[in-house]
């Protein structure tokens, strides 16, 4: 495997590296900004499930929010490390997340509209913009 080759793997898995690392950081001072409604019990899939009607449109944006950074990350380390065709690895980031999400959402039992809005808006559009930002941070292909 040629040096290029091998440096457009990394870009790929430390766009999603961060990414995932942006998602966890974020979610957890959530909690800080935004207190979770009483007698919510997250750390199991039942308590999930049972608390998700319990959250507001804010919590929902909020996750919307999370979920953008965290691609936006991850495409802007995947350009900024990969050699050319840095938009594809830029989107490759996007597409894993959006695949991920998609399991996520339509096996819990999120409202319609959020469903929506985080696929069609969080995941590919948050890791195009991040390519956009490291080229202009960095050369181009």
């Amino acid at each position: 495997m040629n040096n290029q080759a091998l440096r457009n793997i990394i870009s790929i898995l430390a766009g999603l590296t961060i990414g995932i690392l942006v998602n966890i950081g974020l979610f957890k001072t959530i909690g800080i900004c935004m207190p979770l409604p009483p007698k919510i019990a997250l750390p199991t899939i039942e308590g999930f499930k049972e608390a998700l009607p319990l959250f507001g449109i804010p919590y929902f944006l909020m996750l919307f929010i999370i979920h953008a950074l965290g691609t936006f990350s991850g495409g802007l380390v995947a350009a900024l490390i990969a050699v050319r065709y840095k938009i594809s690895f830029a989107l490759v980031v996007g597409f894993s997340f959006l695949i991920g999400s998609m399991i996520i959402i339509l096996s819990q039992p999120f409202p319609a509209w959020f469903g929506i809005v985080d696929i069609g808006l969080a995941y590919v559009p948050f890791s195009y913009l991040g390519w956009r930002l490291a080229v202009k941070l960095g050369p181009t292909d």
